[in-house]
């Protein structure tokens, strides 16, 4: 299918030096999804790395082209599903922009209050997974037991812990549970509390200090000429942050910073992610005793449909930028639909950042990509 090599074999290259080709994956633990991995080595140096995607395409483009405006903003739940609500929000957008329905407020807020819950839950799985990764195993156990919090208040409010299905085109499908507010305002108690057990356990480790330092370089230009988006372009001091640039919903009547690292190397992709987590407590703190009473969702009618034409909004995701482009012939389906996936972009730039480094340092690049494999296959 891909034209593999053997699980491991031999090659000699042009300079007459031996190479060793070796398939990481599919299966293999550390991806976190069906990606494989064909990776070039000299001795245990990195000359090369091909990623080989598909594994689980599921051709969610096409599928939107035969669903209506309200019915396709729930496949994108299967992309990122660590982003779900936030990829609903983008597919919403549309629907909103085509058709310059208007919002109320109380959506918009619930709308940012809950983005910004999933932003925290998918950087408390990934802080687990990606420490896991390295070898430290209890990091796991602490992310996840504030992550459980937010699981528990997504379950409350629609009924489901991943893959959520909650906004719709005008608002939402209906209003937020009676003790929304109480248990938000727990989450960011014991949030605010046990953080500083990230910081002792895995941020100020030296051993976890000596394997990501220094490791998986990217330099602003490459970031930039790769596309790359979210905390792996922001770790290069690459300012891309859609709620700041271009703000949708209520983000531009929050306080908050844009979170830049320097040094573009994994402990800066990973010290974004942990300051970003910071950041969302402050944007909902200061919404969550400030939700206005009125409507949760607008009139709109039963049919949408969109006019002619074509339309892009853009959102930021736990892991970057997502963009929805539709094409759109003023019928009920759309005609053309484009996801731009922020985990394929950044995915591209492994090989770069990989070369010429160990292939123990692998993961620690690779695990600060974040790379949900859904996201990229679609």
């Amino acid at each position: 299918m891909f034209n593999e090599p053997d699980i491991i074999s031999e090659k000699v290259n042009q300079d007459g030096q031996s190479e060793l080709v070796i398939n990481m994956g599919p299966q293999h633990p550390a991806t976190h999804g069906v990606l494989h991995l064909v990776v070039t080595l000299n001795g245990e140096t990195i000359k090369k790395i091909e990623p080989h995607l598909g594994y689980i395409h599921r051709s969610i483009e096409k599928m939107c082209e035969s669903l209506t405006y309200r019915q396709f903003i729930y496949v994108t739940s299967r992309m990122d599903y660590l982003s779900s609500h936030i990829n609903n929000l983008g597919s919403v957008m549309i629907s909103e922009k085509g058709m310059q329905i208007e919002v109320p407020e109380r959506a918009k807020v619930i709308r940012v209050i809950l983005s910004e819950l999933t932003r925290i839950a998918s950087h408390e799985l990934w802080l687990g997974a990606m420490a896991m990764d390295l070898g430290a195993f209890t990091p796991f156990f602490y992310a996840f037991r504030e992550r459980e919090m937010i699981t528990e208040i997504m379950e409350d409010t629609c009924g489901a812990r991943l893959t959520m299905n909650y906004f719709v085109p005008g608002g939402l499908m209906y209003d937020i549970h009676p003790e929304f507010q109480t248990k938000v305002k727990a989450f960011i108690t014991q949030f605010k509390k046990k953080v500083v057990e990230y910081e002792d356990l895995v941020t100020n480790n030296v051993i976890f200090q000596s394997r990501m330092k220094g490791v998986g370089v990217l330099s602003a230009e490459d970031a930039i000429s790769f596309g790359c988006s979210g905390p792996v372009a922001r770790a290069s001091g690459v300012r891309c942050d859609i709620r700041k640039l271009y703000p949708y919903e209520v983000y531009d009547k929050v306080q908050f910073d844009e979170i830049l690292e320097t040094a573009g190397d994994s402990f800066a992709r990973y010290m974004v992610r942990v300051r970003e987590m910071n950041e969302s407590v402050k944007i909902i703190e200061q919404l969550i005793d400030n939700i206005p009473e009125g409507d949760f969702v607008g009139k709109t009618k039963n049919v949408l449909k969109l006019p002619k034409g074509d339309f892009y909004t853009r959102v930021e995701t736990a892991r970057g930028e997502l963009g929805v482009y539709v094409v759109s012939e003023g019928g009920t389906t759309p005609y053309r639909i484009k996801f731009r996936s922020p985990g394929f972009s950044n995915l591209s730039a492994l090989s770069h950042m990989a070369e010429g480094s160990k292939i123990g340092d692998l993961m620690a690049t690779m695990g600060t990509l974040d790379l949900v494999i859904p996201d990229i296959d679609r």
